[in-house]
């Protein structure tokens, strides 16, 4: 059998133990050493299968650790319409979970008196959730909604509760929204929330939503991990 059927028959039994669970997301591969125990070969072969999983994206090599299984992306849709991350992500077979972080009234600053139409100074709520999707972070999201518009958002478990719905039933339903997007690296905060590496991409969405009235009544920035997200866009001719 030759180098070249030895690699791909390496490449092919890892890549169907990625695709069976064998070796879940998230998780390391087996060393070097031991896969050239296991299947026989030398460490060129066992690299070169390797490699050319990393260059499908399917592994990850990190430094001191290992390689590790990527998790696969997630085709985010928010692009186009307006839905709730939970929908969403049942909507795509995967377990959504919020962590809260942070609830709580400040005074709102520049950036958010002006994407609420507010006054500087003037009350918000601020609300930072880590969202999850099959246990592991996705995106980072902080909200900011007039207080004036909700009297008690404090006593709300967003762990459970949409920020959509809980507004729907205020009567301030978001029916449009606009979205602007950066691309960015992320910080050392930021990194270790999305189990990410410092510098690594994020797509860095700006959100206001409107009432049917146009009244902004949410801004959002949302940090979305560039490697396990990408956003799905749908364009007519004019």
């Amino acid at each position: 059998m030759s180098e070249l059927a030895k690699h791909k028959q390496i490449e092919l039994d890892l890549l169907q133990k990625i695709k069976d669970g064998t070796y879940p997301p998230q998780t390391l591969i087996p060393r070097e050493v031991d896969l050239m125990a296991h299947y026989g070969v030398s460490r060129p072969t066992v690299r070169q299968a390797i490699q050319s999983l990393v260059s499908q994206g399917l592994l990850e090599k990190r430094k001191r650790r290992g390689t590790m299984v990527k998790q696969p992306k997630i085709a985010q849709a928010f692009t186009q319409i307006v839905e709730g991350y939970n929908d969403e992500m049942s909507n795509k077979g995967l377990l959504p979970q919020t962590k809260v972080l942070l609830l709580q009234r400040e005074a709102a600053n520049v950036e958010v008196a002006d994407n609420l139409r507010l006054n500087v100074g003037e009350a918000v709520y601020k609300l930072v959730r880590l969202r999850y999707a099959n246990y592991q972070p996705v995106v980072l999201i902080t909200s900011y909604i007039p207080v004036r518009l909700q009297a008690d958002l404090l006593a709300v478990d967003f762990t459970q509760a949409s920020l959509y719905d809980t507004l729907s039933q205020a009567k301030h339903e978001v029916t449009h929204v606009r979205r602007r997007l950066d691309v960015l690296t992320a910080d050392e905060t930021v990194a270790d929330l999305l189990n990410i590496a410092q510098g690594d991409p994020l797509f860095y969405f700006h959100t206001q939503g409107f009432t049917a009235s146009e009244l902004p009544v949410e801004y959002s920035v949302a940090k979305y991990r560039g490697d396990v997200n990408y956003f799905v866009m749908n364009l007519q001719r004019a």
